[in-house]
């Protein structure tokens, strides 16, 4: 996915640029260049881990789900939740899910995930970097959900 336009970044640049996104809100990215600059540093860290932990929060089900895949492929996961194991929410909240704000958390060193619903105004991605190395340890985000797709 890397951009002919764009340079290498080192970790100490990855990590710098993935905190300016750290407490936001609203999870925007106003250029393509930014955008690549986001994904290659989110690639270059998540590289350097030993697992992360995602947390998703989306309009719907649909939304957390498909923003979910896309980040698991494009950091070389299976993209089907299927997949991986689930403790998904109860079946009564299923539709409330399909049609409300959720929260998907994803693990991935135990390859599983639960969605429940969500009643803040977060939209984005956290990801949430676990490992021995202090550099790149922490949690970066709210990225955009569709940081991945376009």
């Amino acid at each position: 996915m890397p951009d002919s336009n764009t340079t290498q970044l080192s970790v100490k640049e990855a990590v710098s640029l993935l905190k300016k996104y750290s407490c936001n809100s609203v999870a925007t990215i106003d250029s393509t260049s930014e955008r690549e600059q986001v994904r290659q540093g989110l690639l270059l860290v998540t590289s350097l881990s030993e697992w992360e932990n995602f947390g998703i929060c989306a309009d719907n089900k649909t939304q957390g789900v498909m923003a979910l895949e896309s980040y698991l492929q494009a950091l070389g996961y299976k993209s089907k939740l299927e997949s991986y194991s689930s403790q998904d929410i109860r079946e009564q909240k299923a539709e409330e899910t399909e049609n409300s704000a959720v929260y998907i958390k994803f693990n991935t060193q135990k390859l599983s995930y639960y969605i429940d619903s969500y009643v803040g105004e977060y939209r984005g991605v956290l990801v949430a970097i676990q490992g021995e190395d202090d550099q790149i340890v922490g949690t970066y985000g709210y990225f955009p959900l569709d940081l991945f797709t376009k």
